[in-house]
């Protein structure tokens, strides 16, 4: 393999350990409520704090796609440690988790890249971050095998992601595909200041409104790290003919810690076609 990117954060933000992994997943799973959803999921939205704060609301997403198969997956986050313009792809090799290695499907990369000239290489931008790597043993627990594409957005205003969502659509055409967006919602807000902030973003995923979503952002009216992930997400599926929008469940970290002083926000939501 030419580039193996590997585990910065098992052994804290989730386990290192494969069987204690699997099984933390598969209880977080085993506690989501069985629902009905019409039609083929083909983007999900997802937090990536550690598990033991945002595992469960996750495992909402995750569920809905359990068993699943899609050529590929692309998996879009924000970047926390590293400033760069544009959006950084990691076009070869795979990442490695304890379950084991997931390949990059370089071709889809190429196709990414060759589509955007916001795209590029940028190494830098994938050893650190985490908001990519938290999404992938889910991934692996539910769909087994599976190739992907990482993107790491340096820049989420509004142009860059109509631009990234444009190269993923025209690069996935003929292609069963699952888009995955990366975020957490407001940060360090107190538990009713927090529910507020984010009650806005929540309104935005469920009307699919990627639009609004980075309006209300520029604003100040809520709040997302990942916020340039989550619209690319809804735009690539609105772009793919996902019809329903679910927002399938929000908490913050208050709800999990009882620490309601200062807290993260979290949600899960799916789009289907």
């Amino acid at each position: 393999m030419d580039a193996l990117r590997k585990s910065v954060i098992a052994g804290s933000w989730y386990p290192g350990n494969p069987s204690v992994l699997r099984r933390d997943i598969e209880g977080f799973l085993n506690l989501v409520p069985d629902t009905e959803i019409a039609g083929e999921v083909v983007a999900i939205i997802a937090p990536h704090a550690g598990y033991i704060y945002s595992g469960q609301i996750a495992a909402y997403a995750y569920k809905r796609i359990c068993g699943n198969n899609y050529d590929a997956v692309i998996v879009v986050g924000p970047s926390h440690r590293v400033a760069f313009p544009g959006v950084s792809i990691f076009g070869s090799g795979g990442y490695e988790t304890p379950l084991g290695i997931v390949p990059v499907d370089e071709e889809l990369a190429r196709q990414i890249k060759k589509n955007s000239k916001l795209v590029s290489d940028i190494p830098a931008a994938h050893v650190q971050e985490h908001s990519l790597e938290i999404q992938l043993p889910f991934l692996q627990y539910v769909l087994g095998n599976f190739s992907f594409v990482p993107l790491v957005m340096g820049d989420q205003g509004a142009d860059a992601c109509q631009d990234l969502a444009r190269a993923i659509y025209a690069a996935v055409q003929g292609r069963k595909i699952l888009i995955v967006g990366s975020s957490d919602l407001s940060h360090f807000h107190s538990y009713n200041e927090a529910s507020s902030l984010d009650s806005v973003a929540l309104r935005h995923l469920k009307d699919s409104d990627a639009a609004g979503l980075l309006s209300s952002l520029e604003n100040g009216t809520t709040e997302a790290c990942g916020g340039g992930p989550m619209a690319v997400a809804m735009l690539v599926a609105s772009m793919m003919g996902a019809t329903e929008a679910r927002v399938l469940k929000y908490a913050n970290s208050g709800d999990i810690t009882g620490d309601k002083s200062s807290v993260v926000g979290y949600a899960a939501a799916v789009y289907c076609q």
